[in-house]
Order: C-alpha cells, then sequence, then structure tokens
C-alpha cells in the first residue's frame, strides 16, 4: 500500500512538474501570434475533459451495479482507467496549462470572473480528484458508494462547467 501511494505522489507530482514546465515555456517564449491556436487547444481540451468528467461517474453508476469479479466489473475497471489515464488527466493537464497562459497573455488577472472561474476550476479539479480516487476504489473491489449517488456525483461537473462558461463568456465582474 505505502508503494502504491508513493508512486501516486511521484505521479502527481511529475503531472504538476509537467503543467508548470509548459506554462513557464510558453511565458518566457511568449507566442502571442499563436494565441488564437493556443486557445483553440484549450478549449479542445476542456471539451475533452469535460466529456470524461461526465462520462466516468456514469461508468461509475453501471460498474456499481456489477458484481464483483464479475467479466462485466473487469471491462468497466478497464474502461474507467483508460478513460482516466489517457483522455481525463492529459486533458485536463492541457487546460490548466493553456488556460494560465491564455489568461497571462491576455492580462486578465486582475478581473473579477477570472478569479471566480479558477475557483471553480480548482473545485473541477477536486471532482477530478475524487473521481481518481473512485476509479482506484472500483479497481481494487472497494467501492462502497451507490448508484443513486454515483447518479447525483454526475450532475457536479455539469454545473461547475455552466458557471465556468457563463463566466467566461458574459465576464459579468
Amino acid at each position: 500500500m505505502e508503494h502504491d501511494t508513493a508512486r501516486r505522489i511521484r505521479r502527481a507530482v511529475a503531472g504538476l512538474g509537467a503543467v508548470a514546465v509548459l506554462v513557464a515555456v510558453l511565458v518566457v517564449w511568449q507566442p502571442s501570434d499563436l494565441y488564437l491556436w493556443l486557445k483553440a487547444v484549450h478549449v479542445i481540451a476542456v471539451i475533452a475533459w469535460m466529456a470524461g468528467m461526465l462520462y466516468l461517474p456514469r461508468l461509475f453508476v453501471y460498474h456499481a451495479s456489477a458484481e464483483p469479479g464479475s467479466v462485466q466489473s473487469e471491462t468497466f475497471k478497464v474502461m474507467e482507467h483508460r478513460l482516466l489515464t489517457v483522455i481525463i488527466n492529459p486533458a485536463m493537464a492541457v487546460t490548466w496549462a493553456l488556460g494560465l497562459w491564455l489568461a497571462w497573455d491576455g492580462a486578465w488577472f486582475s478581473s473579477v470572473w477570472l478569479h471566480l472561474k479558477i475557483a471553480l476550476v480548482i473545485a473541477m479539479s477536486g471532482i477530478h480528484g475524487m473521481l481518481s480516487r473512485w476509479t482506484r476504489d472500483f479497481a481494487e473491489d472497494r467501492n462502497e458508494r451507490s448508484q443513486k449517488f454515483f447518479r447525483m456525483v454526475n450532475e457536479i461537473p455539469t454545473v461547475l462547467m455552466i458557471g465556468i462558461v457563463i463566466l467566461v463568456i458574459v465576464k459579468p465582474f
């Protein structure tokens, strides 16, 4: 168990380090002429992140009713792990890195709407962390939560996403 925890911590630190390096490279390089291209990649990453954040809890709904050790349960484990590691985690890293650079390059850091948006993105990242934990629980056949619980969790990213989009598009503050 300690080895597994240490491995997760190393991976988290590596991921945060990669995001920090990417942001630093963008700040030093200052590719302002690529602003719209990087903004497009940011939006693509956000879409991929949100797709995964909406789909993973839905997989949990079905996985919660599967018998541990069954073929169905083992299939869900593979699907959940791949969705998290191949789509959700990289998309979140790119979203954060490019989002911070776009805010810096656009001189938005003094804007109230951006502070609120960042708070909501931090909350989304917290939900991401919980989904990662629940993926591990399912992988180890330790899930103790119901389908109903995961149906309710499935709504949280939607509500956060709505707030984020309104803040970005309307900029009410």
